[in-house]
């Protein structure tokens, strides 16, 4: 791997034609994985035992055996950890039974190295490059774009969105493309500090200035140096605050409780709310004039409902970030899973999603999950949600595609006949759709 690159997990490549192998390991190793390239079966049984891969990439025919019965050596190892299966033409059946087996995809011979890129991009979101750090979905991208072109600036910037739909995120996203990213930053939620301790949290004190004040401490403000101080939930900033806050904008300065003495302030100011500031100064809560020096550069980040394409992509990404702070392979989503993550309104946002990828994890019993292990307990209500045309039309696909698979007991050429279709359509669908029941 290039020295400067940053290791997307170790890869697991079963392959063993050297010219190939070869030629995939370094493509790998280029795109920031570690790759652990085995020869045979009993090599990768060998490696599995010492490393935990993020994902296996197996040829379906090895000098040593299948790669059907090297998957269920694997298993007891590598637990839910993606495998992909490289096949000649003439397996294919093969391979679609392996992915009824718990195989994640296939690709047949030859294929281009852009292709297997884009499926391990797929399976492994959380190293994908494509589709942007923040989201997946068009809304997401044009935020990320604000963001990127807020970065080359100074100038102040309001984040506003419901609870729990990444402000903190996207304001680490802006301070690490700006100048500022190699100094610190500092989040302060607005809200979580008792109001009589604020201050002094924000800005420091002396030794003496109060009660149980018994050594010079630094506040927010001064720690912040010349990164960014990211300032949460501005709309719960009492009032009294909310004047010395204008006169650190205005001036540049402040001071430590207890002291008289005026202390530069050099950092960029990043707000954030989920209250409708506009509102609050109508009602006298919020300052006006504080107000108009916040909302320099106004980004409004859209509830996790309004942007669908996010959910899946996002899912996977924590099921990935999770399993790998539990120690274990990332499970793998069931098509009810999917099909209820897309179906749920999302109140609580990426911060609800996460929650409940996480504890269905920590409490899985196995390498899948399904509609009860996110949603567990519910019989939910109905709600009135309408996917986008796209997402219905895969999900009607899938569910098809999969009653054919069942009833012709995985035979492709049968399940095309009765779906009315090409085989090598179906193939395609297989694989686009990313089928596999356990």
């Amino acid at each position: 791997m290039p020295p400067d690159a940053q290791s997307r997990g170790c890869l697991i490549l079963i392959e063993d034609d050297p010219v190939m192998g070869g030629a995939l390991a370094d493509r790998l190793e280029l795109e920031g994985f570690d790759v652990a390239w085995a020869r045979s079966g009993r090599e990768a049984e060998a490696t599995a035992r010492r490393v935990r891969p993020a994902l296996a990439l197996c040829d379906i025919r090895l000098p040593d055996g299948t790669g059907e019965a090297l998957m269920a050596r694997l298993r007891p190892l590598i637990g839910a950890t993606p495998v992909i299966f490289m096949t000649a033409y003439g397996d294919i059946d093969l391979a679609v039974r392996l992915m009824r087996e718990g195989a994640a995809d296939f690709l047949v011979k030859p294929f281009e190295t852009e292709d297997l890129l884009r499926r391990i991009a797929a399976l492994l979101p959380v190293f994908a490059e494509a589709g942007g750090e923040l989201g997946a979905s068009a809304a997401m991208r044009e935020v990320e774009a604000l963001l990127e072109r807020a970065a080359r600036v100074d100038s102040t910037v309001l984040l506003t969105g419901e609870s729990g739909v990444g402000k903190e995120v996207a304001a680490r996203f802006l301070h690490a493309r700006s100048p500022r990213a190699d100094r610190p930053f500092v989040a302060v939620n607005c809200a979580a500090i008792p109001e009589a301790l604020l201050e002094a949290e924000l800005f420091g004190h002396e030794k003496g200035a109060f009660t149980g004040a018994d050594r010079r401490r630094e506040g927010f403000a001064e720690a912040a140096q010349d990164g960014t101080l990211f300032l949460d939930e501005i709309g719960e900033l009492p009032s009294a605050l909310q004047s010395k806050l204008l006169r650190l904008l205005e001036a540049r300065e402040f001071a430590r409780l207890g002291s008289a003495k005026s202390i530069p302030f050099r950092a960029r100011v990043v707000a954030a709310t989920n209250a409708d500031l506009s509102a609050l100064v109508s009602s006298g809560r919020f300052r006006r004039d504080l107000l108009y020096r916040l909302d320099v550069i106004r980004i409004a980040i859209p509830p996790l409902r309004a942007r669908r394409d996010d959910i899946l992509p996002l899912a996977r990404r924590f099921a990935v970030e999770c399993a790998a702070r539990f120690g274990r392979a990332p499970p793998l989503l069931r098509p009810s899973a999917e099909e209820a993550l897309l179906a749920h309104d999302w109140p609580g946002n990426v911060r609800e999603l996460r929650n409940r990828v996480e504890r269905a994890i920590a409490l899985a019993a196995g390498p899948w999950l399904d509609a009860a292990d996110l949603f567990p307990g519910e019989p939910r209500p109905m709600e009135e949600v309408i996917p986008s045309l796209a997402a219905a039309v895969a999900a009607a696909e899938r569910r098809s595609i999969l009653a054919a698979l069942e009833a012709t007991g995985g035979d492709v050429t049968a399940a095309a006949e009765r779906l009315g279709i090409a085989r090598s359509t179906l193939f395609e669908k297989i694989r686009r759709l990313g089928i596999r029941t356990g």
